[in-house]
């Protein structure tokens, strides 16, 4: 079941990012709108890509960020920027997996997108996956204003999603709202190594080889994997985010480097009572 409307037969796509406003993306005042365009266009090779130059180490990622939600019998998941789905399908194969479908909880994992284009495949992926799987609502929404009344979820998790976000502070405010009492905040990102000479080998690569490759497969013509690597250099550190979701109300927040650091998985609990 999907609430996403059909994409219209994409135009020829723009480019989106490049040297003028790469110095920071976060700072366009149009980001959200680039994002948006940037993802609709690699949309077809985005699995394909992730597979590759992250080596595979993408869905070990994901299944770290699923183990520490600790998802437990009738907890209702939302999956924010969701994409084609891979972190989605992950809880509710979990869920599966440790018997803790619950009918009364229908659907217990959500989907959900800014970029149209990605819900179609994620709802592929999520039939040809069936069981638990097949059950997910694919919602199209924005991060800052999720269409879901307050404190209806027990996990939220946002994959490779906070940075692409126009207001990434005001998402954890919201992730906060929907999120009911003793909730699992969860935020998988990339980062940056903190030894230097890993930092700067990963960033040879990360800027240097990547962008040309995964163009190559793509086809892009946006600018994403130029944009990829500056979003990632640019975005804030460990501490900020951790100081951010305290300061939204989340509690027992631990920061997991993964892979010498080249993401991290947070996790918070929201506070019990506001506060």
């Amino acid at each position: 079941m999907t609430d996403s409307p059909k994409p219209a037969t994409p135009e020829a796509p723009a480019v989106q990012w490049d040297q003028a406003n790469l110095a920071n993306p976060h700072a366009v005042a149009d980001k959200a709108q680039r994002v948006n365009k940037m993802f609709s266009a690699i949309a077809p090779s985005y699995d394909r890509n992730n597979r590759l130059h992250s080596l595979g180490m993408d869905q070990h990622w994901r299944s770290v960020a699923v183990r520490m939600a600790a998802v437990q019998a009738g907890d209702q998941i939302l999956d924010v920027a969701c994409g084609t789905g891979d972190l989605t399908i992950k809880f509710a194969r979990k869920l599966e997996a440790l018997g803790l479908l619950d009918s009364r909880v229908s659907p217990p994992v959500l989907g959900l997108d800014f970029t149209a284009a990605m819900l179609p495949i994620a709802q592929r992926k999520g039939q040809r996956a069936g069981g638990g799987a097949a059950q997910i609502r694919w919602l199209h929404g924005n991060a800052l204003a999720l269409p879901l009344p307050d404190q209806s979820v027990d996990v939220l998790s946002i994959a490779f999603g906070i940075r692409n976000v126009a207001d990434w502070g005001a998402a954890i405010d919201e992730f906060q709202r929907v999120l009911k009492p003793g909730g699992r905040l969860i935020i998988l990102e990339f980062s940056l190594p903190r030894n230097a000479m890993l930092r700067g080998l990963y960033n040879f690569y990360f800027r240097h080889i990547m962008p040309h490759t995964a163009t190559l497969i793509s086809g892009d013509k946006t600018g994403a994997y130029k944009y990829l690597p500056e979003s990632v250099n640019t975005f804030i550190d460990r501490h900020t985010m951790q100081a951010r979701m305290e300061q939204a109300g989340f509690a027992q927040i631990v920061a997991r480097p993964l892979t010498f650091g080249i993401c991290v998985c947070y996790r918070g609990i929201k506070h019990a009572q506001p506060g």
